[in-house]
């Protein structure tokens, strides 16, 4: 890369799991990086090299980042739906008082915003009344943050865009409470154990891998502005459909208060940038299996 292009890019939850991938691929293209991190779920297990790490919270940005970045993709957030019935208390913490540290720092900056929405909100009604993000502590959060965000763009005349990821897989993800589903099911395989999925079992779901949702987000922040960036796989799996792909016993479950019949996906802000899905996630099953038989 010429280094007439080279930009300061800031990733808040650059050591999470797509944070640290986000971050590779950015110094990969010759860009000067520096994550801001609390590690609340992020590892210095996912540091990559070339990328600058500053450990704390997002609240505190101001102290810990003096420079001017050009562009601040914004991932820092709490981010499990079901675990933030139980801890409101540091999902407000984390994704209220920590974003708007980042939005009051990119207001003084002046420079460009990704941030990094939930899906949830877009899910609809589940016949009970409750709509998606309505869910949880984090579902509410993440929705008025997105709404605050856009807000903060029109108030200020800053340049931003919202991207939405949809249940993404691959290396460095975790597979605790915290985790996502394609991991732990990994784990399961691993150590042959019985898939927990939650009745009615029939609920299904995007699955995107990883590398495809970093082309995404780096596409977004050269030429997204804007709220709706989807960036998801096409093809829906139930998660018995999941299960099986891995194969072995499924244990039902019941539902919790944050299940919910489908996801509701639109990638066509992301497709008129010129993204295309890559990967799918049978191949992906496929060989995690070859490679541990």
């Amino acid at each position: 890369m010429e280094n007439d292009k080279q930009k300061l890019i800031l990733v808040t939850g650059g050591a999470g799991f797509i944070g640290s991938h986000l971050c590779e691929r950015l110094v990969r293209e010759g860009h000067k990086v520096i994550s801001l991190d609390n590690y609340f779920t992020g590892s210095k297990d996912n540091h990559v090299e070339g990328v600058e790490y500053r450990e704390g919270h997002t609240k505190d940005i101001e102290k810990h980042i003096t420079e001017t970045p050009d562009i601040i993709y914004h991932l820092g957030e709490y981010s499990r739906v079901a675990a933030s019935l139980n801890e409101p208390e540091i999902v407000w913490d984390l994704n209220i008082a920590g974003t708007f540290g980042v939005l009051e720092f990119w207001r003084k900056k002046k420079c460009k915003l990704v941030y990094a929405g939930s899906s949830t909100k877009s899910v609809g009604d589940r016949g009970d009344g409750v709509v998606g993000r309505d869910l949880a502590p984090y579902t509410w959060m993440k929705a008025i943050n997105s709404e605050l965000v856009m807000n903060y763009g029109r108030w200020f005349g800053l340049s931003c865009a919202i991207t939405y990821f949809y249940n993404v897989y691959g290396p460095r993800e975790r597979s605790d409470e915290y985790g996502t589903v394609i991991e732990i099911f990994k784990k399961n395989y691993l150590d042959k154990v019985s898939y927990k999925v939650r009745a009615p079992g029939t609920q299904t779901r995007t699955f995107t891998n990883v590398d495809d949702t970093v082309d995404g987000i780096i596409l977004v922040g050269e030429k997204g502005e804007g709220d709706g960036f989807g960036i998801s796989a096409k093809e829906e799996f139930s998660l018995t459909d999941v299960a099986n792909m891995f194969g072995g016993e499924i244990e039902m479950l019941e539902a919790t208060k944050t299940t919910r019949p489908h996801s509701v996906v639109d990638t066509t802000k992301i497709e008129d940038l010129g993204w295309e899905q890559k990967r799918n996630l049978k191949d992906y099953i496929e060989e995690v299996k070859k490679e541990n038989k």
